[in-house]
């Protein structure tokens, strides 16, 4: 990973514990318009969310314990179809904390939670 961030002041990958892999992974794919691919080891299964080599990426971890609607916020980058996520959200399991907003400069976010229990923010810089 190391690598492809070379900068020192965002994050460079994330793991969101899930109680349903396979569901999380439609819902990620659905809401993040991308790919999810599941892997497997010999010890754990895991499922990765499709990243570019300048992109920060993440995976979904199976470990129902401790999904958390109040942990750490997680932005993802949805931009340019913010309305639409928010829709697949809804549609896959997931529930809107916060309608979109406008957060000054920075564009605007909603806030769901997914269709897990994890509270995540979805941010794009137009409100389309």
């Amino acid at each position: 990973m190391s690598e492809m961030h070379t900068s020192p002041d965002r994050v460079v990958w994330f793991d969101l514990p899930v109680a349903n892999l396979a569901r999380a992974s439609r819902f990620y794919g659905a809401v993040l318009g991308i790919k999810v691919h599941e892997e497997k080891t010999p010890s754990f299964s895991f499922a990765v969310l499709e990243h570019g080599p300048d992109g920060n990426g993440g995976c979904l971890i199976p470990d129902a314990k401790n999904v958390s609607a109040g942990g750490i916020l997680v932005y993802m980058n949805v931009d340019g179809r913010i309305r639409d996520a928010v829709r697949q959200a809804e549609k896959h399991g997931g529930r809107v904390l916060k309608a979109i907003e406008a957060i000054g400069p920075h564009g605007f976010r909603a806030i769901v939670l997914d269709s897990e229990g994890n509270r995540i923010a979805l941010h794009s810089n137009t409100d389309k």
